[in-house]
């Protein structure tokens, strides 16, 4: 990909670039609680968008991207979301630049990648963190990664129009090589756990759907919790949101209020508690009791958050008995994406074979299949 970027760059520009690589990621533990400022678990991974950059001496902004083909031009006094949504990433990035007062100047860039797009391994994230990181590096801003990485959020909240938590641009950009981050997403204090999976491979099941419930369900839920945290308020000021809410708080409070918003929120408190469980169990290298949180998660997901669809449950309830797979659940926002499934080396060629045949079958779908493994965060990579 390196070789590619700096080719399509020197054949469009007549100038050699400077290269930046941000990663996607994977979520370990840890779904849907960093909009309810709980704990996720998420690892940079071995699938990357990579950038190719240069300064020009005018005020033109000249763009490529190599997965699309499309060229697009503007200039630095005319930052705008466009009806194309590939140069909003980008372009989301430098307004959020201007906006802190930042001096940024024309420049060129190809863009490209091997993350799947639209598996949920936070492509868009990747391209922000590598953005921010090279204007960062050619108009010398002097930004540490920590500064970096809220801008690039907000650069999806208002030019991509999708209001992201924290945790996807975090993990691209402070990813480290075999571990996962433990990131408190009310405080950001972060922790390196390391993954040593002894004989297992983190493998991705891609569904290949995406259920138009995704988004309204997304905020319906994000609503629920705000409603069971404002019913405990009521009686504990101090509530601010379900981090601060026990269980024994949920049952005195929400369960005889309101069924459903008990359950909503009784699946983010557990899961922050899985969470914290989980990262012992990564410190003592026990795969299997980690992947058995991992089956637990999805069951909540399925039951009690309800943000999970058949396809997805297919794919989990076909390996829950297999001796040779840790634990699986579904990752990501819900209704479509991919399944993380914890899989002994050996077997995972035949079992691919296996649950793809079956998946055909069931749901007449084809399944996609990525295994990863974890790698650092955004780098500058040469050129």
């Amino acid at each position: 990909m390196l070789e590619k970027i700096i080719a399509v760059f020197t054949e469009k520009f007549a100038e050699q670039p400077i290269v930046f690589r941000s990663p996607g990621r994977i979520n370990i533990l840890g779904e849907h609680t960093d909009y309810n400022e709980g704990f996720v678990l998420p690892a940079a991974i071995d699938k990357s968008i990579y950038v190719a950059i240069s300064k020009r001496t005018d005020k033109q902004i000249n763009l490529f991207a190599g997965d699309f083909n499309e060229s697009f031009t503007t200039d630095t006094d005319n930052i705008k979301p466009g009806t194309i949504q590939w140069p909003n990433y980008i372009l989301g990035v430098v307004d959020q630049l201007q906006k802190k007062g930042h001096s940024i100047g024309g420049f060129n860039l190809v863009i490209d990648g091997d993350i799947p797009i639209g598996a949920g391994l936070s492509s868009s994230a990747a391209v922000e963190c590598a953005v921010v990181f090279a204007l960062n590096e050619i108009f010398e801003l002097g930004l540490s990664r920590m500064q970096m990485v809220p801008l690039a959020q907000k650069a999806e909240h208002v030019f991509a129009g999708v209001n992201c938590g924290i945790m996807d641009q975090f993990a691209s950009m402070f990813g480290k090589k075999d571990n996962a981050i433990k990131l408190d997403c009310r405080s950001l204090e972060y922790e390196y756990v390391p993954i040593h999976l002894a004989g297992y491979k983190i493998v991705l099941f891609n569904t290949n759907v995406k259920h138009n419930l995704a988004s309204s369900e997304y905020n319906t839920r994000r609503k629920q919790c705000e409603e069971g945290v404002s019913i405990i308020a009521q009686n504990h000021p101090g509530v601010n949101s379900l981090r601060d809410v026990s269980m024994a708080m949920l049952k005195d409070y929400v369960a005889g209020v309101d069924s459903l918003i008990f359950k909503r929120c009784k699946y983010v408190i557990q899961e922050n508690q899985r969470l914290l469980g989980a990262c012992d169990d990564l410190k003592k290298s026990d795969v299997r009791a980690l992947g058995k949180k991992m089956f637990e998660t999805h069951h909540g997901l399925q039951y009690d958050y309800e943000v999970s669809c058949r396809e997805l449950d297919f794919l989990v309830d076909y390996v829950k008995n297999n001796e040779d797979v840790a634990g699986a659940r579904m990752v990501g926002g819900g209704f479509g994406g991919c399944t993380i499934n914890l899989i002994k080396e050996d077997v995972v060629d035949k079992l691919v074979e296996q649950i793809s045949t079956a998946y055909k079958k069931e749901m007449d779908l084809t399944l996609s299949v990525y295994a990863v493994s974890i790698e650092n965060g955004t780098v500058k990579c040469g050129g």
